[in-house]
């Protein structure tokens, strides 16, 4: 089972090195390119540590680079941020950059901004009406914690997935990156119905689905993991697994939340890995590459900005720089 998880790994990362790209900001040829320019940033919401870097990412490279900013912040309302993006098409700025939301609600009115001749720039949306999207590689991110999974599971027993933002593009790659990896071992199971996690109170119901589902799956069940395409539910999903004297189920997440990053770093805790992120550093990138495009220079549809693969052999060395600012 080891050798299979090696051959299909090598499989996995030669795929998806094709579509790696190393982060080179556009060069910027002046110190205050944006002089005189207006941006405007939404977002879907700001409550999560992710969301809340990436904007503040944009925002400063923007004003170091001499731009107005528009910073427009939905509160986690669908609706909010389409009226946002109304009222940011109307004041017609220099450039947009949208971040997250669902794409099933957001891609008649990112087309619209297009159409009004404003150039559009994404934060993890992957979208045709953007001319570029800045992102992790969730393809290699999926792939890799799948495989992760697969390793600490010995290619056997349970998987509870939570799946309640598949409308989200960085969500359904992780999503489908993982059913893909686990099509390989036909030994593991996912369980149905899924579990869906919700936004707010997501550490809350995190904790009582996974805890119905650990009375529902006992010590001899073969349940051994949870997952997320974050990792906010994984906290909540952790604290029920310990609360419940589980040693033999572990959690597994996306972004690398402080408050998580240190859970995976304690060897005592059931947290077992996480895809850790830099989303200051995506939202810096989503400017500069504004920054780029707005003054006649070559921006690439796509801006990955690496992640790395923290989990409990590797933590001691990794996770330094993701745990909780003192």
């Amino acid at each position: 089972m080891h050798q299979n998880v090696t051959i299909t790994r090598r499989t996995l990362l030669a795929a998806t090195a094709m579509i790696t790209l190393a982060v080179a900001g556009p060069a910027v040829a002046q110190d205050k390119p944006l002089a005189g320019k207006v941006v405007g940033v939404t977002v879907i919401g700001t409550d999560h540590h992710w969301d809340l870097m990436a904007y503040q990412g944009q925002i400063d490279q923007l004003e170091e680079l001499g731009a107005e900013v528009i910073a427009l912040d939905a509160g986690r309302n669908d609706q909010t941020q389409i009226s946002q993006i109304q009222t940011l098409i109307a004041q017609q700025p220099d450039a947009i950059i949208e971040q997250l939301g669902n794409l099933d609600v957001l891609n008649p009115w990112l087309e619209r901004i297009t159409q009004a001749g404003i150039p559009l720039f994404t934060v993890d949306t992957a979208t045709p009406f953007a001319i570029n999207n800045t992102t992790s590689n969730n393809y290699n991110i999926g792939a890799e914690l799948a495989l992760q999974i697969v390793q600490d599971m010995g290619g056997a027993g349970k998987v509870a997935v939570f799946n309640g933002f598949y409308s989200v593009p960085v969500c359904k790659i992780r999503y489908d990156q993982l059913m893909y990896v686990l099509q390989s071992f036909p030994s593991i199971e996912v369980i149905q119905p899924e579990l869906r996690d919700v936004i707010p109170n997501t550490v809350q119901q995190a904790y009582s689905d996974a805890t119905d589902i650990l009375t529902q799956y006992g010590p001899d069940s073969g349940l051994k993991a949870f997952w997320a395409c974050w990792d906010v539910p994984m906290m909540g999903a952790t604290q029920a697994i310990e609360a419940a004297g589980r040693t033999d189920v572990r959690t597994y997440g996306v972004d690398g939340s402080p408050e998580y990053v240190e859970m995976v770093a304690n060897p005592d805790s059931q947290a077992g890995a996480v895809a850790a992120q830099q989303p200051y550093e995506i939202g810096k990138q989503a400017a500069l590459n504004v920054a780029a495009y707005l003054t006649g220079q070559p921006v690439p549809p796509f801006s990955f900005v690496p992640a790395v693969l923290i989990n409990k052999e590797n933590a001691g060395e990794l996770a330094a720089d993701f745990l909780p600012k003192q």
